[in-house]
């Protein structure tokens, strides 16, 4: 019955869990406020917040789960991707913790995390499974053999899902974080009222920066076009009109739109694979229209459908901890001297 702490800061939440035999017992997030003013995470005050929130995370984490430090059996974080500031902050955290309780250290790929968010509660995929990970940062299709066994079939060739919901929104004039409220307007609005063009990209690879500029070139028209042409420009009083009596519609448009983008090369892995155990991860997995979306897609088409608790879509350190305990089981540990990085593969 391994007992592993787990460690999250690859961005701007702080988090802690417990995980004991593969069941998670805490998960603890402490969340950041301060970026909202500057309309995105700034890295800077979001190392600093780690800093601050760290040992009080994981207090609360150690606390919630009844669990002493010296029955932990390893410390488990996230290692890449992510902001670099951010990463460092919980990769000598865990580092220093493991030196000093003389435990094993387990570093953790976030996206893969994300995939495995996907086997802490019931029920779970069966392997094969294929994952739609989709966050601000990273859109791909991951075909995953095991817990430690993956490879990635399909991605973004430019910007992510996440980027596109959260750049559509600050366009509309939206508070930051955007994505959530475009899928609250969404809500009461038309999907079909308003045309978004799907890129045309050959094989399981994704594009968003095209649909993003057709966003732009349709706002700044009030409408009239998704073309930049000069003479469909409209004043800034006539965008700020169209968008606010067409609000709920525009987002409704642009929200099927890139859903539609997503599940359409989901259905092409799972037809060419010929895998029907599909899931949904990582923060985007949270949208209430993909949510929707996927699991009449796979009643249509005959799919397991699995989706992550809400709790376990957004960072968190409850999918590093059951990534953890896989690692663990098989004896996946690492050095002291491992180096946290922005950037890694898988």
């Amino acid at each position: 019955m391994p007992a592993i702490l787990a460690i999250e800061s690859s961005c701007d939440e702080t988090s802690a869990a417990v995980c004991v035999d593969g069941k998670i017992l805490s998960n603890y997030i402490a969340n950041q406020t301060v970026h909202e003013q500057y309309g995105g995470v700034v890295p800077e005050l979001a190392s600093r917040a780690h800093m601050q929130n760290i040992v009080p995370v994981v207090d609360a984490a150690m606390k919630t789960a009844n669990i002493e430090l010296s029955t932990i059996d390893a410390i488990a974080f996230t290692q890449a991707p992510g902001l670099i500031g951010s990463l460092l902050v919980g990769g000598q955290f865990a580092k220093s913790l493991a030196l000093s309780l003389n435990k094993p250290l387990i570093a953790v790929h976030h996206m893969q995390a994300h995939v495995l968010a996907n086997l802490i509660n019931d029920p779970k995929p069966s392997f094969p499974f294929l994952c739609l990970t989709v966050s601000g940062g990273h859109t791909q299709i991951v075909l995953c053999d095991s817990p430690t066994s993956m490879k990635v079939i399909g991605e973004t060739i430019d910007d992510a899902a996440g980027e596109a919901f959260d750049k559509s929104a600050k366009i509309l004039g939206l508070p930051y974080p955007g994505g959530p409220l475009i899928d609250k307007y969404a809500k009461e609005g038309d999907p079909k009222r308003f045309k978004f063009p799907e890129p045309k990209i050959e094989g399981l690879n994704f594009s968003f920066s095209g649909l993003k500029t057709s966003i732009l070139y349709f706002l700044q028209n009030a409408g009239k076009s998704n073309l930049f042409k000069a003479e469909f420009t409209a004043t800034e009083e006539e965008k700020k009109e169209f968008i606010e009596n067409n609000l709920a519609d525009i987002c409704a448009s642009i929200q099927y739109r890139i859903v539609t983008i997503l599940l359409n090369k989901l259905k092409k892995a799972s037809l060419e694979t010929g895998i029907k155990d599909i899931c949904i991860a990582g923060g985007v997995s949270a949208n209430s229209g993909l949510r929707t979306a996927f699991e009449e897609t796979g009643k249509e088409l005959g799919w397991n459908t699995f989706i992550p608790a809400f709790e376990y879509c957004t960072d968190n350190a409850g999918m590093i901890a059951i990534t953890g305990y896989y690692k663990y089981l098989e004896g996946k540990f690492a050095e002291l001297t491992v180096s946290s990085t922005a950037r890694a593969e898988w």
